[in-house]
């Protein structure tokens, strides 16, 4: 009777519906095909026969940026991983000083784009910096008398992307440790395990999936990474793709670099995937009783305390006070009337692509909500698998069908008018709002989708019954109702795009530039503290989500 009557009000839905629903579905269809352009011409580069410059790169550096590329996703995922699970499981079972401050201190780093921290300790370890110049002041050393470590190497790198990656494993394997049952663990206690024992045969297998899927994408992030891996001088893909395309003038070649590049993020997913799929830990019972912490003797409290608050000073404190210094002491050289220009294009642009990004999610969102089959299923994931995917391959997917039109439109009015078009598409405004779209839409669709799976349908009938159409449904019910949700999209893209160097590079038009640009482009010329002010003005912008998510953390049982 139960199938029988869902079978009844799903069919009065698509009856009532009917007329709009191909309306909201194509729209949904048109988003999907236009977000898959970029990703569909980098892979149409690999059925074209290989050049000279594929063939140069091949017998030079290609070995280069796979060994590269692989030694950066071996040392940031053991960097991530010791960090994120070990403070995670001390945060979730123990008691000791500051436990509840850590659980959302351990996220400030995320607040901090990698290149940004790269910059910074850049600044802070090398000879004329504050570290080296203490260090021969207080011993009397002089070049040469010493031996100081590196920083622009593959562990430099490898470094600081581990203390600004380590909150996506932190925060999933915290959120698994908080939902497993007590009761599992209280019977491995009973059988004669101690606290880690329990952790490593226990815990930890029922928390893979989560820590898994945060891992995958602490690796994804590392192989988009262009700023740190450049200005450490590191031969990764994405430096690969920029000196190809810029240095080389071979997009064909770009693009293929860009299609392994492709290959390997696919990999990962795929791995991922698999690993949830093939992962069969179970909770022993349905019983959740509220998680009694274990009180640490007062020597491993400070202990724990001492791990939780080193990943936090060297992944945020200590970058954030030294481009605080920084920032004070060129305030009146750097902060001018192009400062505020500077400005006021990146909140512009970020403002405007966080708004597109969710009118288009929400186009998704309530297209898939109208009829949820397997295709506008599959469409919606097509749609928003862009965050997966480096920034560096989709402006690769982008500028070239772009630059393409702008070639053939433009050659065509020559031919019969005499009047050349120039770039309408690429290399303006549009070709990098469009970048963003494609990386950052899947932030503004996960977040509509579990807001709107949160409305029951049963609030849809009601308003069919009153007269009202789709669209009126979404802009006078759901809309008000996801006010909180639609207001946290719009905030993580607008960071997420503030922050965003490696398509803006790409993709931006001549003479305009953002913060991120900026700073990347006084650190490039060995103007650190210059690029404080920059800097500084992207963390304090990354701290918004960060303190979204510490209230998220907060309303969980602790």
């Amino acid at each position: 009777m139960a199938d029988t009557r869902s079978t009844q009000i799903t069919s009065l839905r698509a009856l009532s519906f009917g007329s709009y629903i191909n309306r909201w579905h194509l729209s949904v269809l048109l988003i999907t095909l236009v977000c898959a352009l970029p990703v569909l011409t980098v892979f149409s580069f690999i059925f074209q026969p290989a050049g000279e410059v594929w063939q140069h790169l091949t017998e030079t550096v290609l070995a280069d940026y796979v060994s590269n590329s692989l030694m950066l996703m071996i040392g940031v995922s053991f960097g991530t991983l010791s960090m994120g699970i070990s403070c995670a499981w001390l945060t979730s079972v123990y008691k000791f000083p500051g436990r509840k401050l850590f659980q959302w201190l351990l996220l400030l780093p995320m607040a901090l784009p990698a290149y940004i921290i790269a910059y910074t300790y850049t600044g802070m370890m090398d000879f004329a910096g504050p570290i080296q110049s203490s260090l021969r002041d207080w011993f009397g050393w002089s070049y040469g008398d010493y031996w100081f470590p590196e920083i622009r190497s593959i562990w430099g790198a490898t470094s600081m992307l581990s203390l600004v990656l380590y909150p996506y494993v932190y925060l999933l394997a915290r959120a698994s440790f908080l939902d497993q049952s007590i009761v599992a663990l209280e019977a491995s206690r009973s059988l004669g395990a101690g606290p880690w024992k329990s952790f490593f045969k226990v815990a930890l297998p029922m928390a893979r999936p989560a820590i898994i899927t945060g891992l995958s994408l602490v690796l994804m992030e590392t192989l988009a990474d262009y700023g740190t891996v450049q200005y450490f001088g590191i031969s990764t893909f994405t430096t690969g793709i920029f000196r190809t395309w810029f240095g080389l003038n071979d997009s064909a070649a770009a693009a293929q670099l860009s299609t392994l590049l492709l290959i390997f993020v696919f990999v990962l997913i795929t791995l991922e995937r698999l690993s949830r799929k093939q992962a069969r830990y179970f909770s022993t019972s349905n019983r959740q009783k509220k998680q009694v912490r274990i009180k640490l003797s007062n020597k491993k409290a400070w202990l724990a305390t001492f791990a939780c608050f080193m990943p936090v000073l060297w992944g945020f404190f200590l970058p954030f006070l030294q481009l605080l210094q920084w920032a004070v002491e060129t305030y009146d050289d750097m902060v001018d009337s192009e400062f505020f220009v500077l400005t006021w294009n990146s909140l512009a642009l970020a403002g405007s692509a966080a708004i597109l990004a969710l009118l288009l999610a929400l186009l998704l969102a309530y297209g898939q909500r109208l009829q949820n089959t397997r295709f506008i299923y599959l469409a919606v994931r097509v749609a928003s698998m862009g965050y997966a995917i480096p920034a560096t391959v989709i402006a690769v997917g982008i500028m070239l069908p772009l630059a393409w039109l702008d070639n053939t439109l433009d050659g065509w009015l020559r031919n019969q008018f005499d009047v050349s078009s120039g770039l309408l598409l690429s290399g303006t405004l549009f070709a990098l709002m469009f970048a963003y779209m494609v990386r950052f839409l899947a932030v503004s669709v996960g977040t509509v989708e579990a807001a709107l799976g949160k409305i029951k349908h049963s609030m849809d009938d009601a308003a069919r019954s009153l007269g009202l159409k789709p669209k009126q449904v979404l802009l006078q019910i759901h809309m008000p109702l996801m006010r909180r949700s639609l207001l946290t999209a719009i905030l993580l893209v607008f960071v997420d795009v503030l922050k965003e160097l490696p398509a803006t590079l790409i993709l931006r038009p001549f003479n305009f530039n953002t913060l991120a640009v900026r700073a990347y482009e006084l650190a490039s010329d060995e103007r650190l503290a210059d690029a404080s002010t920059a800097a500084l003005s992207i963390v304090i912008a990354g701290i918004i989500p960060v303190i979204l998510l510490s209230q998220s953390i907060n309303k969980q049982k602790l």
